[in-house]
C-alpha cells in the first residue's frame, strides 16, 4: 500500500510537471506567434522619413538628396521653406515659393510635399512631423545648416535620436550657380563692372570652377562636375517604352532647370505613353543663344531632367533638327514644343529643325503654363544682385563661426 500511494505521488508530480512544461510552451507559442504578428504588423507599415530644404533654383545636388533621402525609408514627405523664412535666415530667395513647390513635386523620388516649412526644427514641428505626419526619421545632408543665431538647426532631432545624415553632392551649390549666372552676363556698362565683379569673387569663393575668358573680360564657367554611368543609372528609369506606345518627343537646352521646364515636359507627358526628351549639347546651346551659354554643362542638365518624375528617357547630346532617321530609330509619335521659350523664331529661319516632323503632320505646339525661361531666372538675380551678395556673405560668415566652433569645442 505504501508502495502504491508513493507511486501515485510520483505520477501525479509527472502529471503535473507535464502540464508544467506544456503550459510554458504554449506560452512561448502564443507570445512568439503575437511577436511575429507585431513584427509583420510593423514592416507593413512604410518607414517615412523627412527632409526640408529652401530648394532655390533647385539643381542636381537637390535632387541627389532627395534620392539619397528615399533610399532611407519606404515613402519621402519634403518640407519646402516659406519665402519669409528663407528671407530671415539667407536672405531674399531666387524663386518664389510656388516655383519651387512645382519643382519639389516633380521629382521622382518624393511621396508628399508640405509647404511653409520653418527654417529651423522647433520642438512644436517636430512633434508634428511625428504625431501628424508619421515620420519615423529626419535626414539632412552633412553639409551645416546654421542658424542666425550660430546654433544647429537639427539640434533637437539629433537629440531626440530621429535624425539620419547623408552625403552632400559636391561640385555644384545654389551660391556657386549664381556665381556662373553673373560671370555670364555680358551687356553692362563700364560702371557696373567694379561691383559685379566683386560680387562675383564672392559668389564663386570656395567653390571649384575655372575662370575661361579667352584673353577677354567676359569669362564663362567651366564646371569642373564629373559625371560617371553609376549617377546617371541612379537617375534614371531604367524602363523603356512598350512596343505599342506612344512616344512623344521633346527637345531643348533645359538650363537652369526650372519650374516652366516641369510644367512643359508634364503637359508633353500627358499626350502620350513615354516622354522622350532631347538634351542638346554644349557648343549646340552656344551657338544659339551665345558663347555665355549654358550655365549649366550638359551633364548637369541631363541629370536634372532624368530626376523629373514626367521623363521616361533622356537623349544627352540631341542633335538641334530632328531628322527622319531620327523619329524611325525612336519610334517617335509627337513632337511637341512650347510657346515659352527663348528663341521661337526658328520657323523663320532657313534650317527650321522641326521642319521634317511638321511635313509628316506629327508636330504640335503646346501652351506653355508658365511664362519663364532661363534668361528670366538670370535677370532676376541681376536685378537684385546688392542682395544675394549679401546673402552669400552671411552664409559664409555663419559657416566660418561654425566650424571654428566645432574645431574649438574637439579640441584641434
Amino acid at each position: 500500500m505504501v508502495s502504491d500511494a508513493g507511486e501515485t505521488r510520483q505520477n501525479n508530480s509527472r502529471f503535473v510537471l507535464s502540464c508544467l512544461v506544456a503550459g510554458i510552451a504554449l506560452g512561448a507559442s502564443l507570445f512568439g506567434g503575437f511577436h511575429l504578428l507585431e513584427s509583420r504588423r510593423r514592416k507593413k507599415r512604410p518607414i517615412r522619413v523627412y527632409m526640408d530644404g529652401c530648394f532655390d533654383m533647385m539643381h542636381y545636388g537637390h535632387c541627389n538628396a532627395l534620392r539619397q533621402a528615399r533610399a532611407l525609408g519606404d515613402q519621402l514627405v519634403v518640407g519646402v521653406v516659406s519665402d519669409a523664412e528663407i528671407t530671415a535666415n539667407k536672405g531674399p530667395p531666387v524663386t518664389p515659393l510656388h516655383e519651387r513647390m512645382v519643382m519639389v513635386n516633380a521629382v521622382k523620388w518624393v511621396d508628399e510635399v508640405i509647404p511653409d516649412a520653418p527654417y529651423a526644427i522647433t520642438e512644436e514641428f517636430m512633434k508634428k512631423l511625428f504625431n501628424e505626419y508619421d515620420i519615423d526619421y529626419i535626414i539632412h545632408g552633412d553639409d551645416p545648416c546654421i542658424l542666425p543665431d550660430g546654433t544647429d538647426a537639427y539640434a533637437l532631432a539629433k537629440k531626440a535620436g530621429r535624425y539620419k545624415q547623408i552625403k552632400r553632392t559636391e561640385g555644384v551649390s545654389s551660391t556657386d550657380i549664381v556665381g556662373r549666372m553673373l560671370l555670364c552676363v555680358r551687356d553692362r556698362s563700364p560702371s557696373d563692372n567694379h561691383s559685379h565683379s566683386s560680387l562675383q569673387r564672392q559668389f564663386s569663393h570656395g567653390h571649384n570652377q575655372k575662370l575661361e575668358d579667352g584673353g577677354s573680360n567676359n569669362g564663362t564657367w567651366v564646371s569642373h562636375f564629373l559625371p560617371t554611368s553609376r549617377r546617371i543609372v541612379q537617375f534614371s528609369n531604367g524602363k523603356g517604352p512598350r512596343p505599342d506606345a506612344r512616344i512623344v518627343y521633346i527637345d531643348g537646352a533645359f538650363d537652369l532647370f526650372h519650374a516652366g521646364h516641369v510644367e512643359i515636359l508634364r503637359l508633353a507627358r500627358g499626350l502620350g505613353d513615354f516622354l522622350l526628351v532631347g538634351i542638346h549639347t554644349d557648343q549646340t546651346v552656344s551657338a544659339s543663344r551665345g558663347a555665355h551659354r549654358p550655365i549649366m554643362n550638359l551633364h548637369e542638365r541631363s541629370l536634372s531632367v532624368l530626376a523629373c518624375r514626367y521623363v521616361d528617357e533622356v537623349i544627352i547630346g540631341a542633335p538641334w533638327e530632328v531628322s527622319k532617321d531620327m523619329i524611325t530609330t525612336f519610334n517617335i509619335s509627337l513632337v511637341v514644343h512650347g510657346t515659352v521659350a527663348e528663341n521661337n523664331d526658328f520657323q523663320k529661319d532657313k534650317c527650321n529643325p522641326y521642319a521634317v516632323p511638321m511635313s509628316m503632320g506629327i508636330y504640335q505646339l503646346i501652351e506653355s503654363p508658365l511664362d519663364i525661361t532661363t534668361t528670366t531666372i538670370i535677370k532676376r538675380i541681376v536685378s537684385n544682385h546688392e542682395a544675394y551678395q549679401k546673402r552669400n556673405e552671411k552664409k559664409a560668415e555663419s559657416e566660418r563661426r561654425y566650424y571654428e566652433e566645432k574645431i574649438y569645442v574637439s579640441g584641434d
